[in-house]
């Protein structure tokens, strides 16, 4: 009788390394990665990983050499090319830092291709680390199979969003708006949201008058960030990647 083959299966781990990525190519591993490949999964020479960099896709790679503190990989192949991701860019009014953190992991995994802080007049947090914003990006794209990661924007006022060459704008609008299902449209998109106390009227209006198109996103109050993971999801499936 066959044995039960394990559940889950077993998949090679995935690592980021910014580095190039072409065959044969060698790879420097050192500190944190290092000390996850080799400590805690436990791996030695021999061993394989999938590595990405953002630029040349997902790449089958073995380890050669394995030190105290420091691997080295081999490129072997290309297992799949870098991702066409959608060209939607997230622009939020950043919260604080437990639920900022959660909305920069779900909308990696969700497939943003940008992240844009924007800084509206009840916004309440001002000051970012973009160092561990992208640490959390990169675990995230780690884990879900992204091969490129999003590209975190510094933080700019309202106002200048407005003013810049945003393609098609959709915020939501807590007065009610499209469904963003019908709204949404292929092609470069902003979506824009607000911060927790949504916008006031006058930011409403000024965002109006850049031609925006506000969207509803149903009959509940939803939190600043869970607006926001709704509203990538409902792009998602209507414009994105996910038909």
């Amino acid at each position: 009788m066959p044995a039960t083959p394990a559940w889950p299966p077993r998949s090679l781990p995935r690592l980021f390394v910014d580095q190039p990525l072409a065959e044969a190519i060698a790879i420097l591993v050192e500190d944190k990665p290092a000390h996850y490949l080799a400590n805690v999964l436990r791996l030695s020479e021999g061993d394989e990983v999938l590595l990405f960099n953002g630029d040349n896709g997902e790449w089958r790679a073995t380890i050669e050499a394995a030190h105290k503190k420091k691997l080295v990989l081999r490129a072997l192949a290309q297992v799949q090319p870098a991702e066409a991701l959608p060209p939607l860019t997230l622009a939020f009014a950043p919260v604080k830092r437990a639920p900022l953190e959660w909305l920069i992991e779900k909308a990696t995994e969700l497939g943003v291709a940008n992240l844009q802080p924007v800084i509206t007049q009840r916004t309440i947090v001002e000051r970012l680390n973009p160092d561990r914003l992208m640490a959390i990006a990169i675990e995230a794209a780690e884990q879900c199979g992204r091969t490129r990661l999003p590209a975190l924007a510094a933080p700019m006022k309202l106002d200048a969003l407005l003013a810049s060459d945003h393609g098609h704008l959709l915020f939501a609008d807590e007065t009610g708006g499209a469904p963003l299902t019908a709204a949404a449209v292929p092609g470069p998109t902003t979506i824009l949201t607000g911060p927790e106390g949504g916008f006031t009227p006058e930011e409403r209006s000024r965002i109006l008058a850049a031609e925006a198109t506000g969207i509803g996103l149903g009959p509940r109050i939803l939190r600043a960030e869970t607006a926001a993971l709704a509203a990538i999801a409902l792009y998602m499936a209507a414009a994105g990647d996910w038909r």
